[in-house]
């Protein structure tokens, strides 16, 4: 096989139409627009949403107010009642809590919520902490420590 013999398949290529180009072209005169009217002037014709003047299907929807905040930090969130299944003084990070099967995903960061109580203490490390539940934490004699690698968005 040489390249000089390389051609596409019989039929897969066609000729571009050349309209407008003299009468002897069959495609003169007019250049197969018609006569008058909006689709035969230059910058002529409807947009495609365009429906006749029937009420236009992106009038019909019902609209979404707002707008969503594209920068929104989302936290796995996890309660302070939730943190009894550990063992007193041990130290809770994200990877505990995914192993204990509390938080879904070690992508998102952690948030500690206040609801429920803690029965005894622990040094507790996440990404961020409600002030119910930092008190709570250390009313039960914990530590609640914030982790470094917290990304500060909101």
């Amino acid at each position: 096989m040489r390249q000089e013999y390389l051609a596409p398949a019989a039929g897969s290529k066609r000729k571009r139409k050349r309209v407008g180009r003299g009468l002897g072209s069959g495609h003169g005169r007019y250049a197969t627009r018609g006569l008058k009217g909006q689709n035969s002037r230059s910058g002529g014709g409807v947009p495609l949403y365009f429906e006749g003047g029937q009420l236009p299907l992106t009038k019909r929807l019902p609209t979404r107010r707002g707008f969503t905040n594209i920068f929104k930090t989302e936290y796995s969130t996890v309660n302070v009642g939730r943190l009894n299944v550990f063992e007193a003084g041990s130290a809770v990070d994200k990877v505990l809590l995914l192993g204990a099967g509390l938080i879904k995903s070690s992508r998102k960061p952690v948030k500690i919520l206040g609801a429920g109580e803690l029965s005894h203490g622990l040094t507790v490390i996440a990404d961020r902490f409600s002030t119910v539940a930092r008190m709570k934490i250390e009313a039960a004699g914990g530590i609640a420590e914030e982790s470094t690698g917290a990304t500060e968005t909101s």
